[in-house]
């Protein structure tokens, strides 16, 4: 777990899942905030390879959009360009190589919540 940032807390907590009272409330926060603040398309990394996912690590891609909502639920996905298709991966297991200052904060915000040990 990583140390407490008071400002990333007090955003969490009054932007992102304010008035959000059961786990689908909190996820569906995330996914707007997600879908408000990252500016797309934008290039990733896979920092992370994940059973569900076939991106290996140091691979890049370019993400292009907020996963499917129904999708959301339970964890980030966002729609990726792989080979040729379009295809959800996890957020968490990418990060932001050429992005813009609020794309960055975002990704920082998710990744901070992930840390955290914070769930829906």
């Amino acid at each position: 777990m990583i140390k407490e940032d008071a400002e990333r807390e007090e955003r969490i907590l009054m932007e992102i899942v304010v008035d959000c009272y059961h786990k689908t409330e909190r996820a569906m926060g995330w996914y707007y905030y997600l879908e408000e603040n990252l500016k797309f398309p934008f290039q990733a990394q896979c920092i992370a390879a994940r059973s569900i996912s076939p991106l290996r690590k140091g691979e890049r891609v370019d993400v292009l959009k907020m996963g499917p909502e129904d999708e959301c639920e339970k964890e980030m996905f966002v729609t990726i360009r792989w080979q040729g298709r379009n295809l959800a991966v996890p957020l968490a297991q990418l990060e932001g190589v050429t992005v813009d200052d609020k794309t960055g904060e975002a990704l920082q915000d998710w990744r901070y919540w992930l840390k955290r040990g914070y769930e829906f």
